[in-house]
């Protein structure tokens, strides 16, 4: 039976953004070849909304619906931008607040806005556009903000960056839901990624004046990223960006939100987690390939990163025939 997803539209709804969570999810098959999803959309009162392309978005009902989800995802408008904890998430707060945790609540972009009003991001970490994130952490302080990736998941709710981070947030969800196999086969039929290595860091414009003297980082985080297998000291880092250590680590965190360490961790794990669902390579190969330069070290930083082993990931995101 397909799963439920209801996607909530309010007034000058993103048109973008609607028509892809219909795209991603509506492409998806389960395994046996049947429509993964079903989704519906929803306004407030049920009636008629204008997207912000002026055209008129024809509900298939009103909040309601929220109830027999099993995915709610929030759409973004301009006005999300101008709610707070103390003005509440508008029309959609009594349905959102409802919610329960096993009901995945996601929000693409600016509807973290709705997501962190509403309560449901309290305590929790989430993402939204990296435009936004210093205003997103001031109105919600109760939220810990990650400017970085290019989404977040946080037990049942997870929040994505730019309008373009949504798809990436939707083929993880199908990839968790069905499998990498469901989530490649959607990803070759949009020609897209399936996965995109990095975060928001290499999509923020920051005009020259801002930039550290010896240029930004993206060079340096390409070629880390093109060499995990290697130790990369700090060293090494702040060597191939021509800066001392201090000012390289100072300017990394400014640029990524996040210390040298802790970003190769990530980029680490995250390549760690591809091998296992794309390929057949042994445990100890894995490691030496994403640097960890153990079998023991992998198998932590895994079950630390997915609660599982490397073996019981692959069994769940490798198919096998």
């Amino acid at each position: 039976m397909s799963t439920l997803a209801v996607v909530l539209a309010e007034e000058r709804a993103h048109s973008f953004e609607l028509s892809m969570v219909h795209r991603v999810l509506g492409t998806a098959l389960d395994r046996r070849g049947k429509p993964a999803y079903d989704i519906r959309t929803c306004t407030p009162s049920g009636e008629s909304v204008r997207s912000d392309a002026g055209f008129l978005i024809e509900p298939d009902g009103d909040l309601t619906m929220i109830a027999d989800a099993k995915i709610v995802v929030v759409i973004p408008s301009p006005q999300h931008t101008a709610l707070s904890a103390a003005s509440g998430p508008g029309p959609l707060g009594p349905a959102l607040a409802a919610v329960p945790a096993t009901t995945q609540a996601m929000s693409i972009c600016l509807a973290s806005y709705v997501l962190a009003a509403a309560g449901l991001l309290d305590g929790r970490r989430a993402t939204t556009h990296w435009v936004w994130t210093d205003d997103f952490a001031r109105t919600f302080p109760a939220v810990t903000v990650d400017p970085a990736p290019l989404f977040v998941k946080d037990s049942n709710v997870t929040t994505s960056a730019g309008a373009a981070a949504g798809m990436d947030m939707l083929l993880d969800l199908i990839r968790e839901d069905h499998g990498s196999e469901a989530a490649n086969y959607v990803a070759r039929r949009l020609v897209v990624p399936s996965w995109r290595e990095g975060g928001q860091q290499q999509y923020i414009h920051r005009p020259l004046s801002d930039q550290s003297p010896a240029g930004d980082l993206s060079t340096t985080l390409d070629w880390a990223a093109e060499h995990l297998d290697q130790p990369l000291a700090l060293d090494d880092l702040a060597q191939h960006a021509y800066m001392s250590r201090r000012t390289f680590t100072r300017v990394f965190r400014a640029t990524t939100g996040t210390s040298p360490t802790q970003w190769l961790l990530t980029r680490r794990t995250e390549l760690a987690k591809r091998l296992l669902e794309t390929t057949d390579d042994t445990i100890d190969t894995i490691a030496h390939r994403t640097g960890f330069g153990s079998a023991s070290s992998l198998r932590a930083h895994i079950r630390n990163c997915t609660g599982v082993s490397p073996a019981a990931y692959r069994n769940s995101f490798r198919p096998r025939d």
